[in-house]
């Protein structure tokens, strides 16, 4: 009952299908073979069949039997009285007049397999979701936020999006990604997206009050996950802190510094937009500290380290205390980006 109610509100990723045109003509196509079958049956089998009006079966009155039998009219004008014909009739032509039957209500029973084929994904796809990423808002900034995370390697079945906008939903269902429809600051909303078990949570609503009830609604749900929050004015900062978010990002600030860093320099506002696109050129990663790299400066590393990250402290390369790498340590540093596929 739960996967059923929840198959109403998820949206798996788009999956290739016929044109709707498409779909009634191969309908229509199997329809009108089964029907030429019958009459074929019928008018090899035609001595086996009396006429009430002359006695005779032709060709026109073959396809007219099968027309009126596999609609299940039977006016009983034409009945097959031979042993042979009564057997064809048992053993062929009524599985073809069932076939026929399915043809036609077809729609109906296409929408309820439908139905259960989503329930069936949705149960399959709530049942091994662990560790994934939940992305609460697909407009710009989700989009983007997406985006870089394909970039750095995370997989799609691995992104949940969430969105109260069909509009969204529709379009991050097209973009291959699970998607729910609902309202993110409602528990049983982000149950749905297994928030729960999520293991990253990008916040990215179209305002900051949405921001900090879902960050405070997320945070009640899953304690261990990464809350990354973006929200518009430097002021509501402190609150979505407070909320429960472990970075977050002012969205007009950011814009301003690069609007700043643009007019004096336009070739580091270029790099700096590089480094924050994965896969355009140059990259700027997190990773852990190789065996061979612990005791070594992070000049010696083989990549550009800009900061490392040591017992949840960031430090700047030059910072004596980052001297020496050591074993647990993650550094912030600058790669050649390989092109996103």
């Amino acid at each position: 009952m739960e996967d059923a109610e929840a198959g109403r509100s998820i949206t798996m990723p788009a999956e290739r299908a016929l044109p709707p045109l498409q779909q009634v003509l191969r309908r229509l196509a199997m329809a009108l073979l089964v029907l030429a079958v019958t009459t074929l049956l019928v008018w090899v089998d035609r001595d086996g069949y009396n006429d009430n009006a002359d006695g005779r079966v032709d060709f026109l009155d073959a396809a007219y039997y099968a027309t009126v039998t596999l609609s299940t009219t039977g006016y009983g004008d034409i009945t097959p009285v031979s042993d042979a014909a009564r057997l064809t009739n048992i053993l062929v032509i009524t599985p073809l007049r069932v076939l026929f039957l399915i043809i036609l209500v077809g729609t109906t029973l296409e929408v309820l397999t439908e139905r259960t084929r989503q329930q069936v994904r949705v149960h399959r796809w709530r049942s091994r979701m662990r560790d994934h990423v939940v992305v609460v808002g697909y407009g710009t900034k989700g989009r983007h936020a997406v985006e870089s995370l394909l970039g750095q390697g995370t997989a799609k079945d691995h992104i949940v999006v969430v969105d109260p906008q069909r509009k969204a939903v529709e379009a991050a269902g097209n973009d291959g990604l699970v998607a729910v429809l609902g309202d993110a600051t409602r528990t049983d909303t982000l149950r749905k997206a297994e928030l729960q078990t999520a293991a990253r949570v990008i916040v990215a609503p179209q305002r900051d009050d949405t921001a900090a009830l879902v960050t405070l609604t997320a945070r009640q749900l899953n304690k261990r996950a990464t809350l990354v929050v973006a929200v518009r004015e430097d002021e509501n900062v402190p609150l979505i802190r407070q909320s429960g978010a472990d970075t977050v990002v002012t969205s007009s600030s950011s814009a301003g510094r690069l609007l700043g860093v643009s007019v004096a320099s336009p070739h580091a506002a270029d790099t700096l937009e590089d480094l924050m696109t994965h896969g355009s050129g140059l990259d700027l990663v997190e990773r852990a500290v190789a065996e061979d790299e612990v005791g070594r400066s992070p000049r010696e590393c083989s990549d550009l380290v800009v900061a490392v990250v040591r017992r949840k402290r960031v430090l700047d390369y030059t910072d004596p205390e980052a001297a020496a790498l050591q074993f647990g340590d993650r550094v912030i540093s600058i790669r050649q980006g390989l092109p996103s596929s």
